[in-house]
């Protein structure tokens, strides 16, 4: 049986801030843009207690606490503790997944320490990245990615879950769908209108029914509800798109305003295929409108997209066939990849904010 250990820093931009600027510490403190239409990134969990969380406008997190502490992005010092993090996860093995700057799986089944316990690999790591960083995290221990990951949430900050295989049918029956990793809100909300509110309730609907619903994810769901993940830990990371969004500071309708903004975002994109030396035939743009309803609209094409000759003109096109008049738009990305064919059917991509004077500057992390 495998040893997987899922490990996930603590509200990581923000505990980098307080842990840089002891002032901050132990005040409710969030990483983000502070203006018009930004967002929080990372709450600290001082700023937890007052209900606010990644994704929320800042301008509603300050309503919920006035004496908020905000502290804009700083990549490169995260960038730089995620390297350090991630140097002490080999040290163990190098099956290590890295899943975002502040997570990874590790697979410890043969490891380089011949430890026989994960649970004692897993506090020695936690215990190593304290010491070379300050910082702590949580850990998730199971014989699975899907187990380990829900694991690390559970004793949350600075704990430590284990879930062993006879513990899985009565661990995952009791458990929320929403806290099923893979099921979004929206998701959540039709399993619910189904009567599925728990995993032992989603086990009884037949794995035919939930595809029928929510197409080749219901048989995720279907495994999931019984604790059954066979993906691997895989250490090589292979980069599927490149993107490049931005939110406007306001609403636009003007077709002569929105066309000089995706002209800035496909110079952006451009910079970021060079730097990054990708290929990709497949562009798509992202439109999110005043309501934040968002459709996105994609094209394949015979060659590798890289200058703002090919892309402009393709996403123009696109853009063309969006009705936008009676929608203002809050938001325009675009992204070039390289999906397979069954990928081409169901794209997901990470897009990154755009850093231009004018915009919202953010990232995704």
């Amino acid at each position: 049986m495998r040893k997987i250990i899922h490990v996930d820093m603590d509200a990581f931009y923000a505990s980098i801030e307080q842990r840089d600027h002891p002032e901050r510490r132990g005040r409710p403190l969030v990483v983000g843009y502070d203006g018009p239409r930004g967002v929080v990134s990372t709450a600290s969990y001082e700023a937890r207690r007052f209900g606010i969380h990644s994704a929320m406008s800042m301008s509603m997190a300050k309503q919920m606490c006035p004496h908020l502490l905000i502290a804009p992005h700083r990549m490169e010092v995260y960038s730089e503790v995620s390297h350090q993090i991630h140097k002490i996860f080999f040290e163990f093995t190098d099956l290590v997944e890295s899943v975002s700057i502040d997570e990874a799986f590790l697979d410890v089944t043969n490891n380089k320490q011949n430890l026989e316990d994960a649970e004692e690999i897993a506090l020695t790591i936690k215990r190593k990245i304290f010491e070379a960083t300050g910082l702590t995290a949580s850990a998730g221990i199971s014989f699975n990615k899907f187990l380990a990951k829900i694991a690390s949430e559970v004793h949350k900050p600075d704990g430590i879950f284990v879930i062993h295989s006879e513990q899985v049918s009565d661990f995952i029956g009791q458990l929320q769908v929403e806290k099923f990793w893979g099921i979004g809100p929206k998701t959540a909300v039709r399993m619910h209108k189904m009567g599925i509110f728990t995993g032992e309730q989603l086990r009884k609907v037949s794995e035919k029914h939930l595809v029928e619903v929510f197409g080749k994810m219901g048989t995720v769901y279907s495994h999931y509800a019984q604790g059954i993940d066979d993906r691997p830990v895989v250490n090589e990371w292979i980069r599927k798109s490149v993107s490049c969004e931005h939110t406007f500071l306001e609403d636009i309708q003007s077709s002569s305003s929105l066309i000089i903004e995706l002209y800035h975002i496909v110079i952006e994109l451009v910079e970021r295929i060079k730097n990054s030396q990708f290929e990709g035939k497949t562009l798509t743009l992202k439109v999110k409108f005043f309501d934040f309803s968002q459709i996105t609209r994609s094209v394949t094409v015979s060659f590798h997209l890289k200058r703002k000759e090919q892309i402009l003109p393709l996403a123009k096109q696109m853009l063309k066939e969006v009705d936008y008049h009676n929608r203002p738009i809050r938001l325009l990305g675009l992204c070039v990849s390289k999906p397979s064919i069954e990928q081409r059917k169901d794209m997901v991509h990470n897009w990154e904010e755009g850093w231009l004077d004018g915009f919202q500057k953010g990232c995704n992390g």
